[in-house]
């Protein structure tokens, strides 16, 4: 029997090292890490969505997306026939930013960041994992590797302006209870992990662990 063929992308200025604790069966399952490449230009996402496409060489895979990388793999699905699209830690649509994102896009403060000061670790440990970062500073840098301005410039603008206002139904959302870059109280039809926050795929791997497989094979039941 062939393997599923399961691509994995990881969140903004992440490292595909941020999935070393997921351990899907090797029988059943084919792991390949994704990682972020630098913009051309100019690139809308859905360029790059299409760019990144084409470094699967698999038919009907899986995808599955951290927060950015979330977004990114729905993108993708446009290019690809996937049998999955699984995101975490993240939003289907544009609808489920918190407030103070919407707010960014109308006024575009978001252009006011200076990025510059956000390739300091601890300010990027905060941005892409978000503000309950305490004592894991020395973690957090070992997974973020894109400190590319010209990236983490792209990479803002882009979810902020992403234009996705209609959810794919075939997405699986999964998303942790106490996420406060994407807060819960927005996000809809999701599958919630208690006690999960935006860097769950860090720290409830287990849970991760014990239901993507399921996830990936069957989807969700009604009634789940």
């Amino acid at each position: 029997m062939s393997k599923i063929p399961v691509y994995f992308m990881p969140g903004l200025a992440a490292s595909s090292t941020i999935f070393e604790r997921i351990d899907l069966p090797k029988e059943e399952f084919e792991v390949i890490l994704l990682e972020w490449e630098i913009p051309l230009g100019n690139e809308t996402l859905s360029e790059y969505a299409k760019r990144m496409s084409n470094k699967v060489i698999h038919k009907n895979p899986v995808l599955i997306g951290v927060s950015f990388g979330g977004i990114l793999v729905q993108e993708m699905a446009a290019f690809l026939n996937p049998f999955r699209v699984i995101i975490i830690s993240s939003v289907k649509t544009n609808l489920e930013f918190p407030r103070r994102m919407k707010v960014a896009k109308t006024t575009k403060a978001y252009k006011l960041i200076p990025t510059s000061l956000i390739l300091n670790v601890e300010n990027l440990a905060k941005f892409s994992f978000g503000e309950k970062i305490k004592s894991r500073l020395k973690l957090y840098e070992k997974f973020l590797s894109v400190r590319d301005i010209n990236y983490l410039d792209w990479a803002i603008e882009q979810v902020i302006l992403w234009e996705r206002t209609e959810v794919d139904a075939k997405v699986i959302h999964v998303h942790g209870d106490e996420d406060d870059v994407f807060p819960i109280k927005y996000i809809s039809n999701a599958i919630v992990v208690t006690g999960g926050n935006h860097a769950m795929i860090l720290f409830r791997f287990r849970w991760l662990n014990e239901h993507l497989p399921e996830l990936i094979r069957n989807g969700i039941k009604k009634g789940d």
